[in-house]
């Protein structure tokens, strides 16, 4: 397994951060992931007026991961300008388990350098992963 470069993700996601389309909630949030090929790509949230079609920084980040031909995740940072610590929603942790290992990092960072680290499994317990469809 490659070496994480936490530092190369939380200002990759910082850029993230700085792009996203946020006009309704003025919530921006950057991720930024590292594929096992020690590639960095990253995503930001993207709303819409209809609320339901916004999409998150997380699942707009992998799907980069996707494109550029990647489908493997060694780690994941999501970054906010907020004080309490961002972690996924609830649709971007099954994305993420569909991509990430259970024991792969997901990272909450903010402007005041707090950070917190779960796995996989602890955001997503007993997640449905391709594994179930066999």
């Amino acid at each position: 397994m490659s070496v994480i470069k936490w530092q190369s993700l939380v200002e990759a996601a910082k850029k993230g951060y700085q792009r996203a389309y946020a006009p309704y909630s003025k919530f921006h949030v950057g991720a930024a992931a590292q594929t096992v090929n020690n590639e960095i790509l990253n995503g930001c949230n993207v709303e819409n007026a209809s609320y339901g079609l916004t999409v998150c920084a997380e699942r707009n980040c992998i799907a980069q991961v996707v494109v550029s031909g990647e489908q493997k995740i060694n780690a994941l940072v999501v970054y906010t300008e907020q004080e309490k610590l961002t972690p996924p929603c609830g649709a971007c942790r099954q994305v993420i388990a569909e991509f990430m290992a259970q024991d792969a990092p997901v990272k909450a960072v903010n402007h005041l350098n707090n950070e917190k680290t779960w796995t996989v499994a602890q955001l997503l317990p007993d997640a449905f992963t391709p594994k179930d469809l066999l």
